[in-house]
């Protein structure tokens, strides 16, 4: 016997509005740290950019974690933990890294080929093998992509293909979240994450600097770059904690199409700032990349209810 869909209470559903809310103002601040982190690169390395604003980040996470303790469950360290950090920090470097060279909005549409990344590896990975539709928006997707680097590659190089490789990276991530967070606390592995990808680069800094690698010092920065850090850390750490509660109040199939808005706000952010406009082939692309991923999350929300109903109804 088939149930008939539950409505939502009142309480229920303020709270999916709610959540909704905090994807929306997360995905529209994440440009603004990108922004700040992109200015860096102008006085230092995307490297010491990397390593600073994740520092920065797990510094402002240390009292948060204090408050919010009643919210931890679950082991913080562990190998997950561990592979989680370092995965960030591939994505943080190659972010930064194509920051430095292009505009912020064009490396953001590549990077969002990271939905099409998840459910090509969610398969081998996770078990969660997609439809022939949902696989034929993957490669609609991977063209848009194609359509926004081709161009860009005979400007920029190749580094705009590093936004994909933090895409692929943000997408294994993604894959170990799922599965360590079914053990501990969203907000438990988020910290654990965040030490890690900072202990991480604190020890890639030391084996550099036996080397011989100089990297910046601070008391050689201007002033303002240290505000911009710290800015930069705090727009991190409140950033994802708003996913984090997003999340543990509402589906991530609702939620999933609010992180489109990213683009909108990297396309503010960097016209307002740095006077860069996308152009035509890269609005292509990234419309493409777009409706792509709009439409997987489409076909695994139809699916994830499909699922509910059918549960349900063999009780």
């Amino acid at each position: 016997m088939v149930e008939l869909p539950r409505f939502l209470t009142e309480s229920e559903a303020a709270e999916k509005r709610s959540g909704m809310i905090m994807m929306c103002a997360a995905m529209l601040m994440l440009p603004v740290g990108d922004a700040i982190s992109k200015l860096l690169t102008e006085i230092v390395s995307p490297f010491d950019v990397t390593l600073w604003r994740t520092v920065a980040q797990a510094l402002f996470f240390i009292p948060l974690g204090f408050f919010m303790r009643r919210r931890l469950a679950g082991r913080m360290f562990s190998l997950p933990t561990l592979v989680s950090g370092g995965l960030i920090v591939v994505v943080l470097f190659c972010l930064i890294t194509a920051f430095e060279t292009m505009p912020i909005a064009t490396a953001i549409a590549i990077f969002f080929v990271e939905p099409l990344f998840l459910t090509l590896l969610a398969g081998p990975l996770l078990g969660e093998v997609a439809g022939p539709r949902r696989y034929a928006a993957v490669a609609v997707g991977l063209i848009g992509a194609l359509i926004v680097i081709r161009p860009n590659f005979a400007v920029f190089g190749p580094v705009v293909l590093l936004p994909a490789l933090g895409a692929l990276a943000y997408a294994l991530n993604m894959i170990v979240v799922r599965r360590a967070t079914r053990v501990r606390s969203a907000l438990t592995f988020q910290l654990g994450a965040t030490f890690s990808s900072a202990g991480v680069l604190i020890v890639v800094y030391g084996i550099a600097s036996l080397f011989g690698r100089e990297a910046a010092a601070l008391t050689e920065v201007p002033g303002w770059a240290i505000w911009a850090i710290l800015g930069a850390g705090a727009l991190a750490a409140l950033t994802f904690l708003l996913i984090t509660f997003a999340f543990s109040k509402a589906e991530a199939s609702v939620l999933a199409p609010f992180q489109y808005l990213e683009i909108v706000g990297a396309t503010i952010v960097s016209f307002a700032i740095f006077g860069d406009f996308p152009d035509a082939m890269t609005w292509l692309g990234t419309a493409i990349i777009l409706a792509s991923g709009v439409y997987v999350f489409h076909r695994e929300r139809k699916a994830d209810t499909a699922h509910k109903v059918k549960a349900r109804s063999d009780r």
